[in-house]
């Protein structure tokens, strides 16, 4: 059925449509209807409830929550119930560990007065806000399509058809997506968003601005033996098992309830094809000094997201005629303290105060470049400006000259507010994969079910569900070139990359055939981050699919 025979959509009109039911789509959401009780704002959520696709470490920056919903402390059943009481680093060698002085880490990587918290439980919190002040939200349907007026501006968005078969007709339940219509559109779709990466493309975003660049950040949720368990506790850890040339690190976060979180982090500009984070991730926690954490314990979540890393000269331009990226969507994590979520509330109010007072004015469908040209001058800009050069020294020169150079800069920055320069990135994460024959393959052991497990084992924690008889959502535009690049020249780094065993290179009939369980998908976007030729698209699957996580 070509596009002129399908059923007209139907339409809804808003005055602001927000895509994301993140930190920082909450957060916008709330803010106008702070400024502006009247205005009629709706959040999108692809999720089948609000939290079930948002996972984080996390330690959260109060600085944003502050600024939103000051007061909340007093108040009961908020989600931060557990403040840090300890702050360890620790550098990881094969078989054991230095712990670094807490005087010799620059203030700004103190998380004292800050929370351990599920981030996922953060945002379940926000939307309870947002919706007793009259924000509308609908879980369960994906933003898959940006809607344009006759001039090139941005006038809403489109949710996703329902009902398409595999094969790509329409059954017998199809139902058209709806169009949301609104004055303005905030993008908060989180990390590489695929409607973020529309927009960057069309609105050229990322003119003038260096690479973004990428992490994928692996994490599991334990009960440990109460004994094992010291409420409070922050420790972050880099070294072993990545190579002294691999970018990453760890973090064990003790949570109240005798639940640790655990997560490991790859930097995606390795090189070595061979490389498979998952396994890293594995082996880190047969690491001495980890090890007994969990000896006992129960694992009871897993996940994995992308982290945007380029921070502060890699954030696209955020706003083009209708609307403004926000959040992850525009990259506000600050890398060295692995935080993003305050950028992300501050961001969403930041967009939030502009769009409001455009509206009072009489404006619609226009840029808002209000929110462009103040944002370098906010608590984001400053937060992300001084650590800027963390990451390229990190790239550049490994980890134990490059985190070094990196924390001198950041007390530099801390002395005398500025440092003399801004280093660039260099190239994307996808072109600093190099080709199989540069590389040894990489020998990982085999897991033993209690302390290390398998990838499709740890899916199954993920509640990950996907309706098979639909198209798949993975889109690879050239399988030839998969073939012929993909696994004849860098071995198919997708099957080792992907953190759910999506992709697989099977023999079929002699012919190595590309093989894409689309149902593992956790959408962490790593694919799409990483693939060498840029040939695998990620887009949203129907409504409310994908991972269900309970406390991420």
């Amino acid at each position: 059925m070509s596009e002129q025979e399908l059923p007209e959509r139907e339409s809804m009109e808003f005055d602001v449509v927000i895509v994301g039911g993140g930190p920082a789509g909450l957060s916008a959401a709330i803010r106008l209807k702070q400024v502006n009780p009247d205005l009629s704002v709706v959040v999108l959520e692809k999720g089948a409830e609000v939290g079930a696709h948002i996972l984080s470490g996390a330690v959260v920056d109060p600085i944003g929550i502050d600024a939103l919903l000051p007061g909340w402390r007093e108040e009961e059943g908020h989600p931060f119930k557990t403040e840090v009481k300890d702050d360890q680093f620790l550098v990881l060698g094969p078989a054991g560990s230095i712990r670094l002085p807490n005087f010799m880490m620059p203030p700004l990587m103190n998380n004292h007065g800050n929370y351990i918290v599920s981030l996922g439980n953060v945002c379940r919190w926000l939307a309870e806000k947002a919706e007793a002040l009259g924000v509308d939200i609908y879980p369960g349907f994906a933003a898959s399509e940006v809607l344009y007026n006759d001039e090139g501006a941005v006038i809403g968005v489109a949710t996703g058809d329902m009902g398409i078969e595999k094969n790509g007709e329409l059954g017998p339940n199809y139902t058209r997506g709806m169009a949301l219509l609104g004055k303005y559109v905030l993008i908060g779709e989180g990390v590489r968003g695929s409607l973020a990466k529309q927009l960057i493309a069309k609105f050229d975003l990322s003119k003038d601005r260096d690479v973004q660049k990428f992490g994928i950040g692996i994490k599991e949720l334990w009960q440990v033996k109460p004994e094992k368990h010291r409420q409070g506790l922050v420790q972050h850890s880099f070294g072993w098992p990545l190579g002294m040339k691999t970018g990453g690190g760890s973090f064990l976060y003790h949570l109240e309830d005798n639940q640790v979180a655990v997560g490991f982090v790859v930097h995606l500009n390795y090189k070595n094809p061979y490389l498979f984070p998952f396994e890293e991730f594995q082996r880190f926690k047969t690491h001495p000094a980890i090890r007994d954490t969990f000896e006992g314990g129960k694992r009871l979540s897993y996940g994995a997201r992308a982290i945007t890393e380029g921070g502060y000269q890699s954030v696209p331009k955020l706003t083009f005629p209708g609307g403004a990226l926000i959040g992850c969507s525009a990259g506000f994590v600050n890398v060295p303290r692995i935080k993003g979520s305050h950028n992300a509330v501050l961001s969403g109010m930041l967009a939030a105060d502009k769009i409001a007072a455009a509206i009072a004015a009489g404006r619609a469908n226009d840029e808002v470049v209000e929110i462009e040209n103040e944002w370098r001058d906010t608590a984001i800009g400053k937060d992300l400006k001084r650590v800027r050069n963390v990451k390229p020294l990190w790239s550049k020169l490994g980890t134990v000259l490059g985190i070094s150079l990196g924390g001198l800069d950041m007390w530099i920055n801390q002395i005398f507010g500025t440092s003399p320069f801004t280093l660039k990135h260099g190239k994307t994460d996808a072109q600093s994969l190099e080709p199989a024959a540069n590389h040894k393959p990489i020998n990982y052991p085999k897991p033993d079910g209690v302390l290390t497990f398998d990838r499709l084992s740890s899916v199954f924690l993920s509640n990950t569900n996907h309706e098979e008889d639909q198209p798949v959502h993975l889109k690879v535009k050239d399988m030839d070139l998969q073939k012929r690049s993909e696994h004849d020249i860098y071995a198919g780094p997708s099957t080792r990359y992907c953190p759910a065993g999506v992709y697989e290179w099977r023999e079929q009939n002699g012919e190595e055939v590309y093989v894409i369980n689309a149902q593992n998908c956790v959408h962490c976007k790593t694919c799409d981050i990483k693939d060498p030729n840029q040939n695998i698209n990620w887009v949203p699957p129907q409504g409310g699919e994908g991972p269900v996580y309970p406390n991420m």
